[in-house]
């Protein structure tokens, strides 16, 4: 039977975000509206897992190592089924089996004690991979860089035209962490260079206390330019405006 679509109805596009590092720092590169059979894509999404499950996998050979911490195959194999399981991943299982009070000291006190070899996907190779399925690269959350720090100013400028040189389309001007300067430079940029605006609340589930939908957008009378065409050309605008 043919379902009508109802007016208040949620609208999904194919979105994806890559963690990245160069000599420079770390970026967390956005991909929407590609194509999700394209190989580019797909090859991508391969390699970033790869990397990731690779950590995985050290990490719970150091905790056995270094502390004795025992994880059940039974556990060890839902843990590692997971389409991207990381860090809070894993101290939640520590919690559960009773090695550690909670995720956060987890975290802290065990997982973070060990010092993995910087093995990273770039951001032009993100970038690359966006753009040959079809979709838009986006920078998310500019002003954050590693950990605790900002990058702002001239700082931001030079990162966000680097950026550019290898294909980027947008920034994430409007995001749950964003203070109103964070956010009003981060759309300078943007109208600056002509990209795309997006808005991410960064939710992760129960791993964040973040709420799904929060971002700020709230708080502007009108979107900016970067935002509606963006809505535009993912083709989900009228059902916004």
């Amino acid at each position: 039977m043919l379902k009508v679509r109802r007016e208040d109805d949620p609208c999904f596009i194919t979105g994806a975000e890559f963690s990245c590092q160069d000599e420079e720092g770390k970026y967390h590169i956005l991909g929407y509206g590609y194509d999700p059979g394209a190989k580019a894509i797909r090859d991508l999404a391969a390699y970033g897992h790869s990397l990731r499950m690779k950590k995985v996998r050290a990490r719970l050979d150091f905790l056995h190592e270094r502390f004795g911490f025992y994880f059940p195959e039974e556990a060890l194999g839902k843990l590692l089924s997971q389409d991207n399981p990381g860090k809070p991943h894993i101290a939640n299982l520590m919690v559960r089996l009773g090695y550690t009070s909670t995720k956060e000291e987890g975290i802290r006190r065990y997982i973070d004690q060990l010092r993995l070899e910087n093995e990273y996907m770039r951001p032009e190779m993100a970038i690359a991979g966006i753009l040959g399925a079809g979709g838009i690269p986006v920078l998310a959350h500019p002003v954050f860089g590693s950990g605790d720090q900002l990058i702002l100013g001239e700082e931001l400028d030079e990162r966000v035209r680097k950026l550019m040189d290898f294909g980027l389309k947008g920034l994430e001007c409007f995001y749950s962490g964003f203070t109103k300067d964070h956010r009003e430079q981060s759309l300078a940029l943007a109208d600056r260079y002509d990209l795309y605006v997006t808005a991410g609340s960064d939710y992760h589930g129960t791993n964040k206390l973040v709420e799904l939908g929060d971002n700020g957008l709230e708080t502007v009378s009108a979107w900016p330019e970067g935002l509606i065409r963006f809505l535009e050309d993912v083709n989900i605008v009228g059902n916004f405006l």
